[in-house]
Formats: structure tokens, C-alpha cells, sequence
């Protein structure tokens, strides 16, 4: 696993990964501990310690006239912010993001860019902010969250550990194809003073501790494989304590839909009710740039070793071109879904012959290391970006950096989350396309953990909305995210759940819709906002509305290829028939048939300011400004 380099987390006063440590070094320091706790007066005194934080210079829109004259008149530059750091003392400048390489501060829409990464307690934070008047942003470095493509585990389960009592081992045998022991399974009993986790050996084998000689008590038994399986799950299960339980697990080609998986190349479920079956083999994305933001890509996969350029944004001190191990899968499974590539084997991707840019932000990525990828992204081009990631909530600079990222051209498409509750940051950001999750019913084993993802609102096609799905007026528009077929390290492939895996549906069909809808090589052929826009308003207007579930769970409902690409119409609909409203900013004269201005009213009802904050080239966002709320309200 690649080491983040010294200063790239937050836990400050131990040494680089990799550097060399005294044998009897940990034992030193004990022994040093125990002596001071014998000589009180000796040792260190507790204090608080330094946490990364972003600073940046805040340009703020005439419009705010509550601040005084002489902040609007004299916006900070990002060098005076970094040269009155460097004075004020206790203060640790690690790094600068969100600028071009040699290019110094830049500017957007009169936006003073850069974001300078520095180390200080909170309360120096806390002074530094109260200094700035309002022209400074001053916020924590947040770690970032790939979303797990896997649902929580079961509900009401105890974290209470017995003090006595019986203590029983119940062993579970996993085997799969012609009854070989499978290594390597996570299997997971819940229920009464449980869970319980092991992972199987090599004789397939996984030996869990019971609190209590009471199987009745266990709600569920879990069973996850590494690859090339089905989940496993069984409520109320029989366990025995007296001989190894068995499971058979499913290989995924065992699905009839994937039962030539993977000797032939194969379209998941999901791009098959997207209907990229029926789009003509020469719409393969050629030409469009796409950047995957996650834990890197394993070029080590047939279906992923076309691919090429990238960049180790937590290693790039150290080495920036380990961007092609992934320890987690996660970008792997991400990228298959996208451009899978190989003609003749495993899984097939929406836009095989699109540029593929990786960007490796995990395990360990925080907000300053995304804004630094996005930079990537801006430099290199990118037409779009994958974000199957969150944040434990939004922040100013990291939202200043997408709308740069969108006024340069770049389109950011963000899961929505996977928490179940409101829809996480960036996806948001009122700036990036968000995407929910669905899945279908008889797309998965119904013993398979995928079937407790199945929500309530079943339609009659089988799509339901899945219940680990963030939901709420961010959403745009939702995609197959559960049991989602794709490749993994090294070779091999899972069926993922997710958000995460929904994302990838729709940026693989946004590439496609760059690279041969018409007028994306017409008039829309430069980057530039109105460009991403117009894709964001393609994909909207291309979805169909599939479950039974509002709007705040799927947005329009699923894109449809055919429909995006202009080759058909939303199936069951008459021509001037689709009457959901679209917002309206940032569109050209002449962009959509029958548009009279330069802007339609879509009926969204925009927070005061906001456009005068668009007119300045700021975003609508509430930090400090006034206005609630991540996204227009009036929803």
C-alpha cells in the first residue's frame, strides 16, 4: 500500500511513513511514561494539537453591503494571506492547492484561486478567522468517505459485552463452485449481544464467538466474498453449535443474464435498462477525457489495463504514478462500470475508448487532496469527473474549486450518498450532478444481501428505489446501484451496492452524450459552463421515471441512452409531452428548441443574492453570506 507522505494526515509529531525507528524505540517510550507518572513533574504537559485547516482569500460580490468599504476595495491576494501566516508564529504551512503548476494564484470570474493547506490548534484557527473580517475562508481539512458500496448492517444490534457468562465458537464453512472452500469471505452473525465478524481461512472456514448458548437470539448470518460470488444472507438462520454451518455461495455467472460471464464481454443489468445494448457499436465515447476520483485503478484487470494517465494525489510527494494499485477495489469497480474496455472479455463499460485520467485520493483523502485532484482535472482537460465520495459536510473552498472546475468546462457527477438520510456533500452543491440509487428485482439472488436493499415502491418493471439511498431536492437524477457487476483487483469481479456504483452509470453515459451528440461538436464543442449545463440538461431531459417513489429520490428518474444521444425519444412519450421544469442559468440563446432568451423560468425560486453572487462568479453558498441551504430553494 502506498504511503501518504509526512505531513498529509493529521496527526502531527510522528515520524515520515518509512522512516527508520530505534528497535527498543516503543518500549522506550513506555518506559518513559511510567517513570513520569512516578515524577509528576516530569514529561510533557497536555495541550491541544495541530489539525490541517485550508485558508484561502474569500472574494466577496459588491452586493454584500454589509462589509465595510475598504474589504471590498482591497480583496486579499493569496500571497499576502501566505506571507501574514508565515508571521503571525505556531502556524505550519504544508502545502498549496487549487493552483496551476508555475502559474501562481489564478483567477475565475474576478475569484482569487489557491488554497493554502496549513497546520494550527483551533484556537489559532479561531484568531485567524477573526482577524480576516469576513475576507478569509477558514475551515478544517475534512476527511472524505468513499461510500460504501455495501448497505449497514442490520438494525438493533446490541454493542453490550457480557462482563461473564457462556462464551460458545460457532464455525461457518463457506464454499463456492464444486463445493471449494472459499478464503477470504467476511461472515458476520447479528442479533441478541452480537455482532459477531471473522473471515475465513484457507480451508474456508471462520470460527466466530457466540455471548450465550442461545442460537435463538441470532437474527441474521452474512456472508460477503471477495470476488466472484454472490453475497450471502439468511434471516432467522439454524446454527449449530456442534458442526460447521455450511453456505454454498452462487458464482456470479450463475445469474442467467451474466452466465457468460466473463468469457465473453458482458453488459451489467444496469446498462442494459439504460439501453446501451441498443446504441450503435461506434458510440464508444472516443475523444472525451474522463477523471475517476478514488482509490486508484488496478491496471492489473483485462478490462482495465488500456488505461494510462493518472496521478497519486496522497502520494505525490513520494511517487504521483502509484496511481495504478488499488488496495480498496472501490476505484476499480468504478472505473469497469464506465469503460471496461476489453471487446471479448468480462464486463463491458458505456464508453470503452474514452481517455481514462485516474486520480488516487483514498485511503486517506481529505478535502484539501480533492481540491488538488480538481486542479488535475482543470490543467489536463477533463470533460468529466466521477465523485463516488463524501464529506462529513460541505465546505467553502472545496466549493469554490467545483465551480471553477464547471466554469473551465469540467463536469463533476457525485453520488448521493449512502447513509439513507439527506444528501451528502459534494453532491449537494447545487454545481455537480447528483445521482441516487435503484435497483431491479431478479437481478440478484433473493438470498443474496442485495434483496434487503429492496425498498418499498416496487413498479411494475421491478425498479425500486434502494433504501440505503440518500434522498432530497439535490437529486437530479438516479441510476443501477445495487448488485452491480464490475471489475476488481486483480482480475476478478464483485457485485457491488451503492451510490457509488450508481455515479458511474451516468458519467459513462455522459461521455458517450460529449462524444456524438451533435451539438457537443458544434457550438457547445468549447469547455466552458454552458457546455456542462447543457449536458446536465441532456441527462435530466433523457431520464424516465422509474419506481414508484417522488422526486426526492430519484430526480427525473433514469437516464436513457438512446434518448441522450438523440436517437430516440423517453419511450411512451410524445414529442413536447416532457414538462419537468429545468433551471434555467447559464444557458445560451437558441440551446434548447423553442427557447426564446437566454434563460427559460424553470419555476425554481433562487435565495436572494444569488444572482448577483452568479453575476460575480461566486457561488450561492451559506457560508457567512446570508443565504440558507446548498441548492436554490422552492423546490
Amino acid at each position: 500500500m502506498p504511503k501518504t507522505p509526512h505531513g498529509a494526515g493529521d496527526q502531527p509529531g510522528q515520524p515520515p511513513d518509512g522512516a527508520a525507528k530505534h528497535p527498543g524505540a516503543d518500549e522506550s517510550a513506555s518506559a518513559r511514561a511510567r517513570d513520569a507518572t512516578r515524577d509528576p513533574t516530569r514529561g510533557r504537559a497536555v495541550a491541544e494539537r495541530k489539525k490541517k485547516y485550508l485558508v484561502a482569500p474569500r472574494a466577496l460580490p459588491a452586493a454584500a453591503g454589509f462589509l465595510a468599504p475598504q474589504a471590498l476595495l482591497q480583496p486579499l491576494s493569496l500571497s499576502s494571506v501566505q506571507q501574514a501566516l508565515q508571521g503571525l508564529g505556531d502556524i505550519d504551512i504544508v502545502d498549496t492547492v487549487g493552483v496551476q503548476s508555475g502559474l501562481g494564484a489564478s483567477s475565475i470570474g474576478g475569484q482569487a484561486e489557491g488554497v493554502i493547506v496549513a497546520r494550527m490548534t483551533d484556537q489559532k484557527a479561531g484568531e485567524l478567522h477573526q482577524r480576516g473580517q469576513g475576507r478569509l475562508i477558514v475551515e478544517r481539512d475534512q476527511h472524505l468517505q468513499l461510500l460504501d458500496p455495501m448497505l449497514r448492517r442490520p438494525d438493533l444490534v446490541s454493542s453490550l459485552t457480557p462482563y461473564s457468562g457462556p462464551v460458545v465458537e460457532v464455525a461457518v464453512a463457506v464454499l463456492g463452485k464444486d463445493g471449494a472452500p472459499l478464503a477470504d469471505a467476511e461472515v458476520s452473525l447479528f442479533g441478541g449481544l452480537l455482532p459477531s465478524t471473522g473471515v475465513t481461512g484457507p480451508d474456508g472456514a471462520a470460527r466466530l464467538r457466540l455471548y450465550g448458548d442461545d442460537t435463538h437470539t441470532i437474527s441474521g448470518l452474512y456472508v460477503k466474498p471477495r470476488a466472484d460470488y454472490w453475497s450471502y444472507y439468511q434471516r432467522d438462520p439454524e446454527i449449530s453449535l456442534d458442526e460447521p454451518n455450511m453456505v454454498m455461495l452462487r458464482a456470479l455467472s450463475d445469474l442467467p443474464s451474466l452466465q457468460t460471464l466473463p468469457r465473453q464481454a458482458t453488459l451489467g443489468w444496469g446498462a442494459r435498462a439504460m439501453r446501451l445494448d441498443q446504441v450503435p457499436q461506434p458510440f464508444r465515447g472516443q475523444g472525451v477525457k474522463i477523471a475517476v476520483i478514488d482509490s486508484g485503478v488496478a491496471v492489473t484487470h483485462g478490462n482495465l489495463n488500456r488505461i494510462r494517465a493518472g496521478f497519486d494525489v496522497i502520494n505525490k510527494a513520494v511517487d504521483r504514478n502509484t496511481w495504478n494499485t488499488d488496495t480498496l477495489g472501490h476505484g476499480s469497480h468504478c472505473a469497469g462500470v464506465i469503460a471496461a474496455a476489453d471487446p471479448s472479455w468480462g464486463i463491458r463499460g458505456f464508453a470503452p475508448d474514452a481517455e481514462i485520467h485516474v486520480c488516487k485520493l483514498f485511503p486517506g483523502g481529505q478535502i484539501s487532496q480533492l481540491i488538488d485532484a480538481l486542479e488535475y482535472c482543470i490543467e489536463h482537460q477533463i470533460d468529466v469527473v466521477n465523485l463516488s465520495l463524501g464529506g462529513s459536510g460541505p465546505s467553502e473552498a472545496l466549493e469554490r474549486q467545483i465551480l471553477r472546475a464547471r466554469q473551465a468546462g469540467v463536469a463533476c457527477i457525485a453520488a448521493a450518498g449512502n447513509s439513507g438520510g439527506a444528501v451528502q456533500y459534494p453532491a449537494a452543491s447545487p454545481h455537480v450532478l447528483a445521482v441516487a440509487a435503484i435497483g431491479k428485482i431478479d437481478e440478484f439472488p433473493p438470498d443474496s444481501y442485495h434483496a434487503e436493499t429492496i425498498g418499498a415502491d416496487v413498479d411494475q418493471q421491478g425498479f425500486f428505489t434502494a433504501r440505503f439511498s440518500c434522498a432530497g431536492p439535490q437529486v437530479d437524477v438516479c441510476a443501477p446501484g445495487v448488485a452491480v457487476v464490475s471489475s476488481v483487483p486483480p482480475n476478478n469481479f464483485a457485485a457491488w451496492d451503492g451510490t457509488s456504483m450508481a455515479a458511474p452509470h451516468v458519467t459513462g453515459l455522459a461521455a458517450l452524450v460529449l462524444a456524438h451528440r451533435p451539438e457537443f461538436q458544434g457550438m457547445l464543442g468549447a469547455r466552458a459552463p454552458e457546455r456542462v449545463e447543457r449536458l446536465f440538461q441532456v441527462l435530466r431531459l433523457s431520464a424516465r421515471p422509474v419506481t414508484l417513489a417522488e422526486p426526492a429520490r430519484i430526480g427525473y428518474g433514469m437516464p436513457d441512452a438512446l434518448v441522450a444521444l438523440g436517437l430516440s425519444m423517453v419511450p411512451g412519450q410524445q414529442a413536447g409531452q416532457w414538462q419537468v421544469p429545468v433551471p434555467g442559468y447559464g444557458l445560451v440563446p437558441g440551446m434548447i428548441p423553442g427557447m426564446t432568451g437566454g434563460a427559460i423560468d424553470s419555476g425554481i425560486r433562487y435565495p436572494a443574492g444569488y444572482a448577483a453572487q452568479q453575476a460575480a462568479g461566486m457561488p450561492g453558498f451559506p457560508f457567512g453570506l446570508g443565504v440558507a441551504g446548498l441548492r436554490p430553494n422552492g423546490w
